[in-house]
């Protein structure tokens, strides 16, 4: 008979890292050493999301998207890919 999780455990020792989910903080963790219970779920972890960096005109309390200005842009966000979150701030000369 064949192991429920045989396909993950190839993968596994090809080198893929896993995660397990963890069904008291309901997310996904990683999982370097598996244990391969029968009630556990496995999951190639995916690749981390891109940040997300967006350039502005900003001026006397306003902001225009650099997209829609005829402005240079003098302010640079960059958002965590993953979570959202502001992760820096620059202003551009």
């Amino acid at each position: 008979m064949r192991h429920k999780h045989a396909d993950f455990i190839h993968k596994w020792a090809d080198g893929a890292e896993l995660q397990r989910y963890d069904a008291i903080m309901c997310r996904w963790a990683d999982d370097k050493n598996p244990k391969w219970l029968e009630d556990t779920k496995f999951r190639i972890k995916p690749e981390p999301k891109p940040d997300v960096v967006v350039q502005f005109h900003a001026v006397d309390y306003s902001v225009c998207s650099a997209m829609y200005c005829d402005r240079i842009p003098n302010l640079k966000l960059t958002f965590d890919g993953e979570t959202g979150e502001l992760k820096a701030a620059e202003v551009l000369k």
